[in-house]
């Protein structure tokens, strides 16, 4: 067994001084009795620093939350949900800031990264993570093992929020969602008592904090499956804006045809200044030389202008697309796809995609389209993905002005592939403004409700997107 440890340690707070301007009075009084509560750093409004600990990655949301706490340990997270509990104020459980939706009025900003151990177990395979670890220290961790776990394409992100959320791996198609990975979970529930959670200690919970967006409880670690990834192979192509019809119509042959082991993303892209491109990155969990076989005819399309396949480390996953890492300011969308005939890829590419950065089409299906293969133990509120493909777009906001041209090209788009969206939304896609209705079908979501009811009746908890939609004062009961 090992064990890896990274970010600051010890019970440190935070040096700003108390609130002086505003609601001054009101705003200092909270921060007294945070930090006599709880053991790790707090701001308030009006705090040297308020402004950078409540930012989320995605600058483009304002979170106008009451204060932002630092946990320093799972006790210690447990006392900011008493906390909670007992003056009215919802928590929002945030590591990192990925997928603020601005619903954060009055709330206690709770920042979970410095609870981020991550403790191997290779003969198991399994890791115990906690709720601020990013997927870069699981891969890390496991990369000399062969082993990897369910990741997205950012090193980034927390494992904890996006399991909660589902999580649509590079590795879904083979392994399903990131959500049927979750063994266990220690939570904290809203009366401010820690649990161990499994499927058989409370199957209703476990159902709901696998891939419900965590609305029910505050979630300090997890248990997770990790997959073997003896040989891994993948990279990027690149090819110029008007390669995109034969670059696309190879896209639609591989994934016709693709296994479950191969992932294979498409996309469209213009950067401010410079010309279109066209992209794929693709993963293969196999041998090399059977992914670039499966991957051939993308060689068709010809002028390649850069070609970044070759065998991967699970530890490097993060360089098949090279996102930011740094925080950005932008908006995007989603949408999930029934089909991709010629109507709908000409659809696609009937207009420039400016003033969008990127359109990209995602293949699921596989192990996304399946109940997991566990006897006894549902799929968890995610369900399955039945759609073949995800839709996803995004552009940069730089100043307010740009929103709403980059909002009316998303809409465009959206209008022009119509005959082909379901509308549903996977929950970790969903922007600022939309419900978490649209992840969820009917019964899962009256599920989830009802659950957020019973468990959590005072709201004590507020998700990014909450189950219940725009949430009622802490006191009264959620609708």
């Amino acid at each position: 067994m090992t064990t890896g440890k990274t970010g600051p340690t010890g019970p440190t707070r935070a040096a700003g001084t108390t609130g002086t301007t505003g609601a001054a009075g009101t705003d200092a009084s909270l921060g007294d009795a945070l930090r006599a509560a709880v053991r790790g750093p707090v701001v308030v409004r009006g705090d040297d620093g308020f402004d950078d600990a409540r930012r989320p990655w995605n600058l483009a949301v304002d979170q106008p939350v009451a204060a932002v706490v630092e946990p320093l340990d799972a006790d210690d997270a447990a006392a900011a949900v008493r906390f909670a509990a007992r003056t009215g104020h919802p928590l929002l459980p945030q590591p990192s800031g990925h997928g603020a939706s601005g619903d954060a009025a009055d709330a206690l900003l709770l920042r979970t990264h410095r609870m981020d151990d991550v403790t191997l177990d290779p003969v198991r395979r399994t890791a115990r993570v906690g709720a601020g670890a990013k997927w870069g220290q699981v891969l890390t961790a496991a990369d000399p093992y062969g082993l990897t776990g369910l990741a997205g394409s950012s090193p980034v992100v927390s494992v904890a929020g996006y399991a909660l959320g589902g999580g649509l791996s590079w590795f879904g198609r083979a392994h399903g969602f990131a959500a049927h990975s979750v063994r266990a979970l220690d939570v904290v529930d809203a009366t401010g008592t820690a649990r161990h959670v499994t499927a058989e200690s409370d199957p209703e919970l476990f159902w709901a904090l696998r891939g419900g967006g965590g609305d029910h409880a505050l979630v300090t670690a997890l248990e997770i499956d990790l997959v073997p990834a003896p040989e891994l192979y993948g990279g990027a192509l690149l090819w110029p804006g008007a390669a995109a019809p034969d670059v696309l119509g190879a896209y639609r042959e591989v994934t016709a045809a693709a296994p479950d082991a191969l992932t294979v993303w498409f996309s469209l892209v213009h950067f401010p200044g410079a010309e279109p491109m066209t992209a794929v990155h693709a993963t293969y969990l196999g041998p090399p030389e059977e992914g670039a076989a499966l991957l051939r005819p993308f060689e068709r399309a010809g002028g390649t202008l850069t070609d970044s396949r070759g065998a991967l480390s699970p530890a490097r996953l993060g360089s098949v697309t090279a996102e930011p890492t740094a925080p950005q300011s932008g908006l995007s969308s989603a949408e999930l796809l029934t089909e991709l005939t010629d109507e709908a890829a000409e659809a696609l590419l009937a207009r420039p995609i400016e003033p969008l950065l990127n359109v990209q089409l995602r293949h699921l299906g596989g192990a996304l389209a399946r109940p997991p293969a566990d006897a006894g133990t549902e799929a968890g509120a995610c369900g399955v993905l039945t759609e073949p493909y995800l839709l996803s777009t995004y552009g940069r906001v730089p100043d307010p002005g740009a929103a709403a041209g980059v909002r009316e090209r998303q809409a465009e788009l959206a209008r022009d592939l119509r005959p082909y969206l379901t509308g549903r939304k996977p929950y970790t896609y969903l922007s600022p403004g939309e419900s978490a209705a649209a992840a969820f079908p009917a019964p899962a979501l009256a599920r989830l409700r009802a659950l957020k009811r019973e468990r959590d009746p005072r709201g004590v908890f507020r998700a990014n997107a909450p189950v219940l939609g725009p949430p009622s004062p802490l006191g009264s009961a959620p609708r």
